[in-house]
């Protein structure tokens, strides 16, 4: 018993050292490359954009109570990073135009296929939850704004181009 009352009491200790490290938190509020910024974005847009995807995918994480607490920080951290990695609307506007056509199509896809948000985040907000017709919103508007930049440019400049 003496034994496991010591283990008990160092993992004790090891979960409160880690609260001492932690991440930096995604509240820049720098939003002057918004995708916003180049496109029109319908309020309704936006507001799907606010309550499903923009924890994940700007530079703005509202965050939940338990990511106060390591290591589930640290692992919020890591799912954000990737996420802005993958599309980061604070940032569309500073993409490439062959990236914004190639990113909304991958907006399409993953919407069309009910992939995003994704299920382990909706399973504890629940509000993020896209309906069917809010689906159909985000997919109306972002094949319409892929097709206007389809038509705006020169199909060899949507083309995403591999270095050599």
């Amino acid at each position: 018993m003496k034994v496991v009352k010591k283990i008990g009491f160092l993992l004790l200790i090891i979960f409160l050292v880690l609260q001492a490290f932690r991440p930096v938190k995604n509240n820049s509020g720098n939003k002057e490359n918004d995708i916003s910024t180049v496109y029109p974005v319908p309020e309704n847009v936006q507001k799907i954009f606010t309550e499903s995807c923009y924890n994940c995918h700007s530079n703005n994480t509202d965050y939940p109570w338990y990511a106060n607490i390591q290591p589930v920080a640290w692992w919020l951290d890591d799912h954000i990073k990737e996420g802005k990695k993958e599309l980061n609307f604070n940032e569309f506007a500073k993409y490439r135009i062959a990236k914004q056509y190639r990113k909304l199509e991958e907006c399409i896809d993953e919407v069309k296929e009910g992939e995003m948000p994704l299920e382990s985040y909706t399973i504890i907000h629940r509000n993020t939850k896209l309906s069917p017709e809010e689906k159909e919103t985000i997919f109306n508007w972002a094949t319409e704004l892929r097709d206007t930049i389809k038509a705006r440019y020169p199909a060899d400049s949507l083309v995403i181009k591999k270095k050599k």
